[in-house]
């Protein structure tokens, strides 16, 4: 105790001269003299020793600078400098004990990765009216009641599973619908995409076309009258080696012309002289001229007769070629015939052996077009005894069920029959040759005319 106050003296008379010597040149003021004197006395007083112990306040244990204590005595350059450089190692020693010492994290427990979830549906609360709610109260409450309800069957639920089970339709199996244009899905020409639906217009189209029984209102014309025009039509039309439709298309326009247009005997020949022509400009690349027409009908017609015809025909018609023949139901109820395969050439030819037929037959022209080509390939089917001889595949594009073509199919084949024996051979010898493999030969199925 006794060095620190001589200590404390000692510093004191030290820092007295440095005093003088800032003053130097004047006698110091009465002012500052009573200053240092006061500053010189509490400096020699002694204070009270602190508690010397070990404790560390808690701010010091956080490692944060303690607050500096009142300097009371005068700063001189010597005095500043030494408090700069201690306040300077201070800092630095708090800092390397912060660095040596850093404060530890909590200890982590290491937990495995739960799987992602799926986010989470957004809900989107729908706000309803009081009556909705009210609603859907109720009928929450009804179903409840009616799951509480024991189900009963009743007499008449049995009677008809029971009925239904003898019948067989319960173990009836599903209509199998083939895809009839799947070999043509690379041919642009076949128009795959919408040829469903360029059907079902002509479904619509056939029964604005349909002509009408027109024979008793002509005067002058019968049916077997029409029936030698129509052999005689198809004969032209195989020497001139036309297109099919050429020749379905040319009886459609003498038909709806009769049922327009009274027409006499001897101008009869006319009307299919100047229809055939009509026909053969409308589908046919080359079509024959006017001289051509005038030597096969044998000069008995002039130019200007077969023109003023032909003028007189598509103003009657008002110039409505655009229909839906027998042959266009022809080529597509052929492909439902034989689906997914190469369509077989006897079948084929005699498909269109009891459609020829059908020309020359003025019962079938009041039938829809459609009705006719499906009954000339069911009749076909008969003829080769096919199996099944109606398809899901032909009811479903065909729209026809075997019962429905029953009666037009019964005046094929009794065509047919007749055939060998008739006046009019012409479309019996054409598929009786080798060319069209003679399936005209074949025999008729006389069953179902029985």
């Amino acid at each position: 105790m006794a060095t620190r106050n001589h200590n404390a003296a000692a510093a004191a008379a030290a820092a007295a001269p440095q005093l003088h010597h800032h003053n130097r040149g004047g006698v110091p003021a009465l002012g500052k003299q009573k200053a240092a004197a006061a500053r010189t006395d509490a400096m020699n007083r002694r204070a009270p020793l602190g508690d010397i112990g070990n404790f560390v306040s808690g701010r010091a244990a956080e490692g944060k600078p303690q607050p500096q204590e009142q300097i009371s005595r005068p700063i001189t350059r010597s005095f500043g400098a030494q408090l700069v450089k201690n306040a300077q190692a201070n800092a630095a020693a708090i800092k390397q004990n912060a660095a040596i010492v850093p404060a530890r994290p909590a200890p982590r427990l290491e937990r495995r990765k739960a799987p992602a979830k799926p986010p989470a549906p957004e809900h989107v609360i729908e706000i309803s009216s009081d009556s909705d709610e009210s609603k859907t109260q109720s009928e929450s409450s009804a179903s409840s009641v009616r799951s509480r309800k024991k189900v009963i069957n009743t007499l008449t639920s049995v009677l008809s599973a029971r009925s239904k089970a003898a019948c067989g339709i319960n173990d009836k199996p599903r209509e199998v619908i083939e895809d009839i244009d799947k070999l043509d899905v690379n041919n642009e020409l076949a128009v795959v995409e919408y040829i469903e639906d360029i059907y079902t217009y002509y479904k619509t189209a056939e029964h604005e076309s349909r002509p009408c029984d027109y024979i008793e209102a002509q005067v002058e014309i019968n049916s077997k009258m029409r029936a030698i025009l129509a052999d005689w039509i198809i004969e032209v039309h195989h020497k001139f080696e036309l297109m099919p439709e050429t020749l379905y298309l040319t009886m459609h326009i003498i038909d709806q012309y009769l049922s327009l247009q009274p027409v006499i005997r001897r101008e009869l020949q006319l009307v299919g002289v100047s229809a055939m022509l009509i026909a053969c400009k409308y589908e046919e690349i080359w079509a024959p001229e006017v001289n051509d027409f005038i030597l096969i009908s044998d000069s008995a017609y002039t130019r200007e007769q077969i023109l003023s015809m032909e003028k007189g025909i598509l103003n009657r018609l008002e110039w409505n070629l655009t229909v839906p023949t027998v042959y266009m139901f022809l080529v597509r109820f052929l492909k439902a015939s034989s689906p997914g395969i190469k369509i077989e050439k006897e079948m084929e030819n005699l498909v269109f052996f009891f459609a020829e037929l059908s020309l020359m037959q003025y019962g079938l022209v009041t039938h829809l077009p459609s009705m006719v080509a499906a009954s000339a390939v069911y009749a076909a089917r008969l003829t080769l005894k096919s199996a099944p001889l109606w398809t899901d595949t032909l009811k479903h594009h065909t729209g026809y069920r075997v019962s429905e073509l029953v009666e037009c199919t019964k005046m094929l084949v009794s065509a047919h029959l007749t055939a060998p024996e008739s006046k009019l051979r012409v479309v019996y010898k054409k598929y009786s040759s080798e060319q069209f493999g003679g399936v005209a030969l074949r025999p008729p199925a006389v069953e179902i005319c029985k």
